[in-house]
């Protein structure tokens, strides 16, 4: 359960900022779209192949040696 306690004289637009920002950051926000509507299992199986993918590119990237800058 994520709160959010405002401190003396914070606006509650601010207070509502940091609420946001911490429930995104829990993944919160991300899990609910997620519910909301049925995926298929073909669908759920092909965006987990996307982001296995992803996150192998991105680790042979950050595993290659930088590029020289001359």
């Amino acid at each position: 359960m994520t709160t959010v306690t405002p401190t003396l004289n914070e606006p509650v637009e601010v207070a509502l900022r940091r609420f946001r920002r911490s429930i995104e950051s829990t993944g919160l926000i991300k899990e609910l779209r997620a519910r909301t509507a049925y995926e298929t299992p073909t669908a759920k199986r092909k965006r987990k192949k996307a982001a296995a993918v992803a996150r192998l590119r991105k680790q042979i990237k950050q595993s290659l040696q930088p590029k020289k800058l001359y």
